[in-house]
C-alpha cells in the first residue's frame, strides 16, 4: 500500500457515511470544506487574540498545518489543525501578556512553541517505531482529564482580572457570556455549532449599540477595517530562544499528545476503522506543523474537536474535505481586512467569550473522566485528580536554580509522576 491514499468518487445518499478514502463530487466537497472552516474559525482566531498573536498568521498556519498533517499521515486521518488552547496559559505566563493588543514578548513565546513542537515530533517518531501502548499507560484518562481541566482553571483569572478595566466592561463581559449561552441552548442547526462565533457577533453588536449609540463606554473603532487592504502579506515574526520561556512551554507537548490520542480514538469509533497504526504519523504531523507555525509567528496547533462534531453530524469523513478547508484558510490568512476586523473586537467582549471557552476546557477534562468511567473510589485516581487540580489552578511553582516551572507545567508533570509513584505494588 502506497504512502498516499487515493480518493474513490462516490454518490452517497443522506443516510450513507463517506469513508476517509472516498469523496463526494467536488462542488459538494467544497461546500463541506467551507462548513469545517466556519466550525473551526472561532477557536482558531480566539486563541491567538488571547495570547497577542496575529490572527491572520494563525489562520494561515492552520491551513499550512492541516496540509502538512494530510501529507504526513498519507491522507488517511480526517483532521483539521487549528490554534491550540493548551498554549494560552503558558504563553501568557512566559511573556507577561496583559490581554490586549500585540504581545511585546512574542519572539520568546515562538521559540518555546518551536521546541515544544520538536519534542512532540520526537515522541511521534518513537511511537511510529515501537507503538503507542506506552503513551496510553503513561497518560490514562484520570491523568489526561485532570490536565485538560487544569488548562481552563489556570486561565480563569485572565479575563476576569485583566480584560475588564472598567465597571462597564465587567457588565459587558457578563452580557457576552449570556449571549453565548443563549446561542448554545436555543440556537438551531449550524448556529449551535458556531456558538462562540455567533455569541461574539451578537455581543459585539450589543457593545456597539451601548457605546457608539448610547455613549456608555469606549466606542468601537472600525477605521482600521476600512483602511486595510483586502489582500496582503500577514505580519510574520521571527522566534527567539529564551530558556525560561522554553521550560515553561515545552510541557504542553504532553497535552498535545493526549489531545491527539483522544482525537484518533474518536475518529476510529466513528469510521469503524482502526487509526492506531497512524498514531505516530499523526504526532509527527502535528509536531512539524507546530514548529513551522512557531517559526512564522503563529500559535501551536492541534487536532480540533470541532471537526469531530461536524463529522458526527454529517457522517462524511472524507479527507478531501479537509484539504479544501485548508486551502480556504490559506486565502483568509492573506486578507489584512480580515485581520483588522478581528482586532476591532472590544476587549470586554473577548473577555466574556474567554470565560466561556476556559470553562468549556475545564468541563472537557471532567468529560474525559465520565466517558472513561474513571473510578474515584480508587485512592490513586482520587489523589491524582485532587492534587493536580489544585496545583494547576493555584499556579503552584517550583524553582530550579534560575528557572521556574509553574501552573500547567507542574500540573502536567505532577499528574504523570503521581500516577506512576502511586501505582499499587506487587503482593
Amino acid at each position: 500500500m502506497g504512502w498516499m491514499m487515493r480518493w474513490r468518487p462516490v454518490v452517497a445518499s443522506p443516510e450513507m457515511a463517506v469513508a476517509p478514502d472516498e469523496r463526494l463530487s467536488w462542488p459538494n466537497t467544497v461546500a463541506l470544506g467551507l462548513q469545517h472552516v466556519i466550525a473551526m474559525f472561532g477557536a482558531t482566531v480566539l486563541a491567538p487574540l488571547l495570547m497577542g498573536f496575529d490572527p491572520n498568521v494563525a489562520v494561515l498556519m492552520s491551513g499550512v498545518g492541516t496540509l502538512l498533517f494530510f501529507f504526513i499521515t498519507g491522507g488517511r486521518v480526517p483532521s483539521y489543525l487549528g490554534s491550540s488552547f493548551a498554549f494560552i496559559g503558558v504563553v501568557i505566563a512566559a511573556t507577561g501578556y496583559g490581554g490586549s493588543g500585540p504581545n511585546a514578548h512574542l519572539p520568546a513565546a515562538l521559540g518555546g512553541i518551536i521546541i515544544c513542537g520538536l519534542v512532540y515530533t520526537l515522541i511521534g517518531a518513537v511511537v511510529a517505531a515501537v507503538g503507542g501502548g506506552w503513551v496510553e499507560r503513561l497518560m490514562p484518562p484520570v491523568v489526561t482529564g485532570a490536565v485538560v481541566a487544569v488548562i481552563g482553571l489556570n486561565l480563569a483569572a485572565v479575563p476576569i482580572k485583566n480584560m475588564a478595566p472598567t465597571p462597564f466592561d465587567a457588565w459587558m463581559q457578563g452580557l457576552t457570556f449570556v449571549c453565548v449561552a443563549l446561542v448554545a441552548v436555543h440556537g438551531r442547526g449550524m448556529w449551535r455549532r458556531l456558538l462562540i462565533l455567533a455569541g461574539l457577533i451578537a455581543a459585539s453588536l450589543l457593545y456597539a449599540l451601548l457605546t457608539n449609540g448610547l455613549g456608555l463606554g469606549k466606542p468601537m473603532d472600525l477605521s482600521g477595517v476600512y483602511a486595510a487592504a483586502w489582500l496582503g502579506w500577514p505580519t510574520f515574526t521571527a522566534p527567539q530562544f529564551d530558556t525560561q520561556a522554553m521550560l515553561m512551554i515545552v510541557p504542553v507537548a504532553l497535552i498535545l499528545v493526549a489531545e491527539n490520542l483522544g482525537h484518533l480514538k474518536a475518529v476510529s469509533a466513528m469510521t469503524g476503522r482502526d487509526m492506531s497504526p497512524y498514531l505516530g504519523r499523526a504526532f509527527i504531523g502535528d509536531g512539524v506543523a507546530t514548529m513551522i507555525s512557531g517559526a512564522s509567528g503563529g500559535t501551536g496547533v492541534t487536532t480540533y474537536a470541532e471537526n469531530i462534531g461536524v463529522m458526527a453530524a454529517t457522517r462524511i469523513y472524507s479527507t478531501a474535505v479537509f484539504v479544501v478547508a485548508a486551502l480556504m484558510a490559506l486565502l483568509l490568512g492573506f486578507s489584512p481586512k480580515f485581520g483588522a476586523l478581528i482586532q476591532a473586537i472590544p476587549l470586554a467582549v473577548m473577555g466574556g467569550v474567554s470565560i466561556v471557552v476556559f470553562g468549556l476546557i475545564a468541563v472537557a477534562g471532567a468529560r474525559i473522566w465520565v466517558e472513561h468511567q474513571v473510578d474515584f473510589k480508587d485512592p490513586r485516581n482520587l489523589m491524582v485528580a485532587a492534587i493536580t487540580l489544585v496545583i494547576g489552578t493555584g499556579d503552584y511553582t517550583l524553582h530550579m536554580g534560575g528557572f521556574s516551572l509553574g501552573g500547567i507545567g507542574t500540573a502536567t508533570f505532577g499528574a504523570i509522576l503521581l500516577h506512576a509513584v502511586l501505582r499499587p505494588g506487587r503482593r
